[in-house]
């Protein structure tokens, strides 16, 4: 999501009505308990609205899946392998989820979002295992069976494949980015 965003993006307030901007400004004045937490939360809903408002645009450079999330079978899918990516998924159990042939799923989804479902699938995979390789306690071994994969080998390949490093050369490129001490990184084989 991040990568297709825009670098800056301007929402006029005559073009953007959003009700949660008062409300924002409203807590901002106040100082009671449980401030931050109404405000991180205000936040996050303001930043998903104006991701809605700026996808909505017809200069838009939304990512297909955002726009596949209205279609009402493709959606579907989209949500459950994003909800549940560790589940052993297949063109056809996906499309039996949804009630709809497999060549009726495999064509429409690629119509919608401009690549086959299992690609989807396995890009959606790799992102969110590149996400969960930096965090403190992750193994090569959890964020593959996360991610759907039995096999620490096999997702090693799959992620080298995506990212262009293993998942510990990433990591460690990653946390040395950040300046977090090495001994922070713990991975198993």
């Amino acid at each position: 999501l991040l990568d297709s965003l825009p670098r800056f993006v301007v929402l006029r307030h005559d073009e953007w009505a959003s009700p949660l901007l008062p409300l924002l400004a409203d807590e901002m004045r106040r100082d009671q308990t449980g401030q931050q937490v109404v405000l991180d939360r205000l936040l996050d809903l303001l930043f998903v609205s104006a991701l809605r408002e700026v996808f909505a645009g017809a200069d838009a450079n939304a990512p297909a899946w955002f726009g596949a999330n209205a279609d009402p079978v493709v959606g579907k899918v989209v949500r459950m392998m994003q909800d549940e990516p560790e589940q052993p998924w297949t063109v056809a159990n996906l499309a039996s989820a949804v009630g709809v042939s497999r060549a009726l799923l495999a064509r429409r989804f690629h119509e919608v979002t401009g690549e086959p479902p299992m690609t989807f699938l396995t890009r959606w995979r790799m992102a969110l295992a590149a996400d969960l390789m930096l965090e403190r306690d992750a193994t090569v071994t959890s964020v593959a069976a996360a991610v759907g994969y039995s096999s620490p080998f096999t997702f090693s390949t799959a992620f080298k494949r995506a990212h262009g490093l293993s998942p510990r050369d990433y990591r460690i490129a990653r946390t040395a980015a950040a300046d977090v001490p090495d001994d922070a990184v713990t991975l198993d084989a």
